[in-house]
């Protein structure tokens, strides 16, 4: 039995020599190899026309913002009348003789879109450029030039016993029944 164990143990040996020096050749087959080796080159990226950047960005739409509730609103002062934090206005005025109605933006003193009765195209068809009518065809024109203009959303702040008369109520349908909506979104904070 002594024989016998005496045989296992070198067998046992033997075998671990043998894997010792396997693992020891292929260590020295990849040193060497890494020696001799050189990296690939790195290919050239190929740049087409029609992937080149513009270094300067010129927004097409600058309303986009606008449109997405994320352009920044003037806050203006707590006491003024009518708040600063809209991106268009609308005033509507009734004078002794004409009605006049404005789209104002929030960065500008002149009417972006302006529509009266003054204007001959509108004068001719009224009979009276003062009358609920007339409130309501200066309504129906500015509403299409709204939308012509890409403009849906307006701010419309009336004082109240002014928006309780027939008139202002007559144009604010117009404007309502002409697709145009007479508030704004709140603005987004991202």
């Amino acid at each position: 039995m002594a024989l016998f164990s005496d045989v296992c143990r070198s067998v046992r040996t033997l075998f671990g020599q043998c894997q010792r020096s396997t693992a020891a050749a292929a260590w020295i087959h990849i040193q060497s190899s890494r020696k001799y080796s050189q990296t690939a080159p790195e290919p050239e990226p190929v740049i087409s026309d029609n992937e080149a950047i513009n270094k300067t960005f010129v927004n097409r739409n600058p309303r986009n913002l606008e449109q997405m509730a994320l352009a920044v609103k003037d806050r203006g002062w707590a006491t003024v009348w009518p708040s600063r934090q809209y991106y268009h206005r609308l005033v509507f005025r009734r004078t002794q003789h004409h009605i006049t109605a404005e789209v104002y933006s929030s960065d500008s003193i002149d009417p972006v879109l302006t529509c009266s009765t003054k204007e001959w195209a509108l004068k001719r068809e009224l009979g009276s450029t003062r009358s609920v009518a007339a409130c309501r065809a200066v309504g129906e024109v500015l509403a299409q030039r709204c939308r012509e203009a890409g403009i849906t959303r307006i701010v419309y702040r009336e004082v109240p016993w002014k928006f309780r008369s027939e008139s202002n109520q007559t144009f604010w349908t117009a404007m309502k029944e002409g697709g145009i909506m007479l508030s704004e979104p709140r603005r987004k904070f991202i």
